[in-house]
């Protein structure tokens, strides 16, 4: 079983910035890829961004150019730097971490943007 644990959610105004983290309990982090998904109150939940063990990157059309997502592998670490925030960005961050059979997701951390 994989653990994930989310920090660095918050209250941010328009144009702020934020970093996410999400520490993985598993020894095959750096061998497997990692995501970010954010879900709205009333909606789905919708892809962000992802990187593989090879540091290859994704982005959802929404933040491309305002997020970055990087990895650490000595700290079994994802992050997500959010930058230029908005208020349709407010929403719960959730990680993903791709295990080699089944996916594990974080508890969410709250992100709330006020204009």
């Amino acid at each position: 079983q994989v653990q994930l644990v989310e920090s660095g959610g918050g209250l941010v105004q328009t144009g702020g910035s934020l970093r996410l983290s999400c520490t993985a309990s598993t020894s095959i982090f750096s061998i497997r890829p990692m995501g970010w998904y954010r879900q709205a109150p009333g909606k789905q939940r919708d892809f962000i961004a992802d990187i593989t063990s090879s540091d290859n990157t994704n982005y959802a059309d929404s933040v491309k150019g305002r997020f970055t997502i990087s990895r650490d592998n000595a700290k079994n670490t994802v992050y997500l730097q959010m930058n230029s925030l908005k208020p349709e960005d407010t929403a719960v961050y959730y990680c993903k971490f791709s295990g080699r059979i089944r996916d594990y997701w974080g508890q969410g951390t709250q992100v709330t943007v006020s204009s």
